[in-house]
């Protein structure tokens, strides 16, 4: 699914509509940068932090904001992907952006496309060639749920990646939101992924952001062409809208004459067929007084979205949460017979609903994260899910396509890892064939008991000491057991030696190697 893109445009025409300084919460990361850098009242922090891999360019190009300075590349072809793991709360909701500029920092005269991922789903492609022409820089929005203690954002060469080419990321904010906001998605099965989000009646270039909204969600500017624009000076307060959108927004509206109705082409640009999250913001500009009532039907392409809507001054907000649409958009504003007012808007968000691409099993997760932490030197691509999505498993493992996803084989032979086999490893419960061969791996053999679908083993020609462990003799399905060229010590058990002697189909070597008897 490829959301539409949006533009970040660079210092000197980018103008946030920004308040006081204040912290703001989650992570605000400049990739490639070595130092934190600050922009408007946000700093950004340099991404080591975070990621395992690449190279870092700085760019030459004058006037860019600084945390779109450096960016980081991923050369490496063989990774199946490249991925940042940001600290979560299990289950909370985040707005995840991914900022891009190029900067011909690989010497192309354009960027290269490839895809992005968040945790186990294919979020979009990434293809800013247009923007880059322009002079802009490119960032794409999305709003998960964290399956566990960690999201991953990953980027991921595709087919339409040219040869040579290196995926590439410029800055990654990972904003918790609060549990009501976009709260009628179900975040279990769904994402949400910015189509437009706009602000109505501003012509300015400006673009509220942080402070003004607390989750430094982008309200961009939209005139509406000839349509008349209404200013209001009344407060509101958002704490009473579950989406908490900024005040600002509520400053400006679109309107018409009484007995008119307003209609407005939203979003620009036509969409794909999907499900759509649509909320609109309402607020009534004049101050309160008996007839200051204002009444109107909305729709959206000409189906009925919401009837008989009475905006006050506090303000109003209507959504629907899978809407279908298709192509180009209009919401046509209709007002009630004896309204004495036309009606008005003050600003919109469209986003699109993304099914997610699925999960691997908890207890793989763990047990292949334990792995790569023990590891040295792992693939650079041990980093997110494991299998998921699809054709984006980490290098040397295989994974069935169950519903939640298993790993059934790792084999990283003569990967040059280093360091030693996690106890954790006993998690993978449906793995059947394990090689770690011709690596550099010390330390004893872990208990590996639960994992009765395992057939093949293959630890030989590393630095492995200590016994052989006695569980490894009664894996009823274990046919091939290859520890030879190791420093093991020890008897070999009589599991194992009773299982080479009656099993035809067991095949165990030890030696060349290792002190056993």
């Amino acid at each position: 699914m490829i959301p539409f893109s949006l533009l970040l445009l660079l210092a000197g025409a980018l103008v946030l509509l920004v308040g006081p300084a204040n912290a703001l919460s989650g992570y605000q990361i400049s990739c490639g940068a070595t130092s934190s850098k600050v922009a408007g009242n946000v700093t950004w922090v340099p991404d080591g932090a975070f990621i395992s891999g690449g190279k870092a360019a700085e760019l030459g190009s004058p006037g860019v904001m600084p945390m779109l300075a450096t960016l980081r590349y991923f050369p490496d072809a063989s990774a199946a992907k490249h991925c940042y793991v940001v600290p979560a709360a299990m289950h909370a909701r985040y707005l995840v952006r991914t900022t891009y500029y190029y900067g011909g920092f690989d010497g192309g005269r354009a960027p290269p496309v490839f895809d992005q991922i968040i945790d186990g789903t294919r979020w979009s492609a990434v293809d800013t060639a247009r923007d880059y022409a322009r002079g802009l820089a490119t960032y794409y929005e999305a709003v998960v749920a964290a399956a566990g203690r960690e999201l991953s954002v990953c980027v991921a060469r595709s087919d339409a990646t040219a040869p040579g080419r290196s995926p590439f990321i410029s800055a990654l904010e990972v904003v918790p939101l609060e549990e009501s906001v976009y709260s009628p998605v179900d975040f279990a099965a769904y994402a949400l992924s910015t189509v437009a989000r706009h602000s109505f009646g501003h012509d300015d270039g400006s673009v509220i952001g942080y402070p003004g909204d607390r989750f430094n969600r982008y309200w961009e500017p939209y005139s509406g062409g000839s349509i008349p624009v209404v200013e209001s000076h009344a407060s509101v307060s958002t704490e009473a809208f579950w989406n908490k959108p900024p005040e600002e927004v509520f400053r400006r509206g679109l309107t018409t004459s009484r007995g008119k109705s307003l209609d407005i082409q939203w979003p620009p640009a036509p969409l794909p067929p999907a499900s759509y999250y649509l909320a609109l913001y309402f607020q009534d500009n004049r101050a309160p007084s008996a007839l200051s009532w204002r009444v109107f039907d909305v729709a959206v392409n000409g189906q009925p979205f919401f009837a008989g809507l009475n905006v006050s001054t506090a303000g109003s907000m209507v959504y629907g949460a899978q809407w279908p649409l298709s192509g180009q958009t209009r919401i046509t504003l209709t007002p009630a017979q004896d309204s004495p007012v036309g009606p008005l808007i003050n600003a919109a968000e469209l986003m699109m609903v993304v099914p997610l691409g699925g999960r691997t099993h908890p207890r793989d997760v763990i047990g292949m994260e334990a792995l790569a932490r023990g590891f040295l030197n792992p693939p650079s691509d041990w980093r997110g899910d494991p299998c998921l999505p699809k054709g984006n498993s980490w290098t040397g493992v295989t994974c069935n396509e169950d519903p939640l996803a298993r790993v059934i084989a790792i084999n990283i032979t003569n990967f040059g890892v280093g360091g030693s086999i996690s106890d954790h490893i006993a998690n993978l419960t449906a793995v059947s064939s394990i090689w770690l061969v011709g690596n550099n791996l010390t330390g004893s053999i872990p208990d590996m008991s639960p994992l009765h679908h395992l057939i093949a083993l293959h630890l030989e020609d590393n630095g492995l000491t200590g016994p052989l462990p006695e569980s490894l003799g009664n894996l009823s399905k274990l046919e091939e057991l290859s520890v030879e060229n190791n420093n093991l010590q020890g008897t070999i058990p009589s599991s194992i030696k009773n299982r080479a002697m009656v099993d035809t189909r067991f095949r165990f070597k030890y030696t060349p190697g290792n002190n056993l008897s």
